[in-house]
């Protein structure tokens, strides 16, 4: 009787060690997968960023804050953000009351106001314009005196057309 429990008990360990033994064998695979799997993941994710990183070098080529030939020109002036107060400065044409005075289109829907500013130099800006529905573009010629005054110019203009 007491050799057939520790014949019992044997049995039972040994079945134990058997489940324990191919549930570590797949819990192991199962890892080791997912280690792969995160690894390519990894490198994906790198080479994408290393892309976005190369065309954010790109898209900022035009542009006053990497263009040190033009930031020569406001060396003496000392202003140690010149796209941002030039933006600002534009910006303060959107506080008349009514259409912006660089636009010239009546707003359809409300007043035209300036949205987006892109400063490719020392002389031109490219800007976005919308009254809610409608929109368009303007390119500035603008001049920074040195009394810190900013002259703006527009250049050139276009209005979309809506396309239902």
């Amino acid at each position: 009787m007491k050799n057939k429990i520790f014949l019992y008990l044997f049995v039972f360990a040994a079945l134990i060690a058997l489940y324990l033994f191919v549930s570590s064998g797949k819990l192991a695979e199962t890892s080791s997968t997912s280690i792969e799997t995160l690894k390519t993941d990894k490198i994906a994710l790198h080479d994408s960023v290393q892309q976005l990183q190369l065309e954010v070098l790109d898209m900022q080529y035009f542009s006053l804050e990497n263009n040190d030939d033009a930031l020569a020109y406001y060396e003496h002036l000392n202003i140690e953000n010149p796209s941002r107060y030039i933006a600002d400065k534009l910006l303060e044409t959107n506080e008349a009351k009514g259409n912006n005075p660089l636009i010239p289109y009546e707003g359809m829907e409300n007043d035209f106001k300036l949205n987006k500013i892109k400063i490719l130099n020392h002389k031109w800006i490219v800007v976005d314009f919308s009254d809610g529905k409608y929109w368009g573009e303007l390119l500035i010629k603008y001049e920074l005196k040195d009394d810190m005054g900013v002259d703006f110019t527009m250049m050139d203009h276009l209005l979309y057309t809506r396309s239902n």
